[in-house]
């Protein structure tokens, strides 16, 4: 049919340029944050770009979401301001009639929506905790450039080293600044390795010496040795239990019915059903005046966006706090929403009609 190939080439076309410009700007700044990470010492500078996709396909679903969104409310809006809406209307076809190519062409969209939120999302959440406590967990030595100072990541130890091997384990000329809340310690050390021992790593000082600062009473101490062990970085295992919810699979928090899991879950099925629910809103909210410049519909509408999407993670965090029960915040906001879009839809619809048939009885009243 004419009408369904007409609103599906608008629609395909408008989400086809919004999600490229949506990409780009979001890209850009989780670009930006990552590479402060990186030169905060927060991640590796060698993952940043792997760190990017991992973080870019956790936030996939919402901006597809919102491309999805954006594409409808401008598709339609302008066949509102070019008059198309009126030779439609004029047809014999309701506002409503036009939920049928929307979902034609935005069904493939909700599956790829579902998918990422049900299984890339927590092993991306995973995989990107993975690498920074893997890079947290590493020596203070091994994050250390030759010839540059390097805090450790308690910010108690200061390291320099002048060379290093091309293993990255053994170092040359190594020196440490070592303080506590009593004393501080000068280390140097003509050689430097790193040895395992159980779960804790140790650097291992060869042929130096040390000087320590007594804080209090600013006694100093000169010794020397042959063999000096500092702690590097304690082993840190986590278990399933202490595990992020964000990081569990989709069947574990159904198999772990605990509150937060529930509240995870509650995140996940509702970034779905908003998904859903924002094509409905998308087809009301698209109408305009098109005598009236501007676009103020466009501006409602990512408002809307914005309300909604805050709504469901609020909703998550009183799931997870125990305010709330999964099933009625699930319901009241989301069963909300939907009936809200019918509503609206049918208002779109019947409201004109209905002035109009109230002029005449006035008209006979006069």
């Amino acid at each position: 049919m004419l009408f369904d190939s007409t609103v599906r080439r608008e629609l395909a076309r408008g989400f086809g340029a919004t999600l490229v410009v949506i990409l780009t700007i979001v890209l850009t700044m989780f670009l930006i944050r990552i590479v402060g990470q990186a030169a905060s010492g927060v991640v590796a500078p060698q993952d940043v770009v792997l760190l990017l996709g991992y973080v870019a396909l956790g936030h996939l679903p919402t901006m597809l979401a919102l491309s999805m969104f954006v594409a409808i409310v401008v598709a339609l809006g302008r066949m509102y301001r070019d008059s198309e809406m009126a030779i439609w209307f004029a047809s014999g076809l309701s506002l409503t009639r036009f939920v049928r190519p929307v979902l034609h062409t935005c069904w493939p969209v909700l599956v790829v929506v579902a998918l990422l939120l049900l299984f890339v999302w927590p092993w991306g959440n995973l995989s990107s905790l993975e690498l920074r406590e893997r890079y947290r967990q590493r020596s203070d030595l091994s994050r250390v450039t030759p010839g540059v100072f390097q805090s450790s990541s308690d910010g108690r130890r200061v390291f320099f080293v002048e060379r290093e091997s091309l293993d990255g384990i053994n170092a040359r000329n190594v020196f440490v600044l070592n303080r506590n809340d009593a004393v501080e310690s000068v280390i140097s050390a003509h050689n430097g390795r790193l040895e395992a021992v159980g779960g804790d790593r140790f650097l291992v000082l060869e042929r130096g010496q040390r000087n320590d600062i007594d804080l209090k009473n600013g006694e100093r101490t000169l010794s020397s040795f042959e063999d000096y062990r500092v702690l590097a970085s304690e082993g840190a295992a986590r278990s399933v239990e202490n595990r992020s919810p964000r990081t569990l699979r989709t069947i574990e928090l159904l198999r772990q019915s605990t509150e937060r899991n529930q509240g995870e879950l509650v995140g996940r099925f509702g970034f779905m059903l908003a998904a859903a629910n924002l094509l409905l809103l998308g087809i009301g909210l698209s109408a305009t005046n098109p005598r009236r410049a501007g676009n103020w519909n466009l501006l409602f509408a990512l408002l809307t966006f914005v309300i909604y999407y805050n709504l469901v993670t609020l909703s998550q965090s009183w799931v997870a706090s125990g305010r709330l029960s999964m099933g009625l915040a699930m319901l009241g906001l989301h069963g909300g929403v939907f009936a809200l879009a019918l509503a609206l839809l049918w208002w779109r619809d019947h409201a004109a009609v209905t002035r109009i048939g109230r002029r005449p009885a006035r008209r006979v009243a006069a």
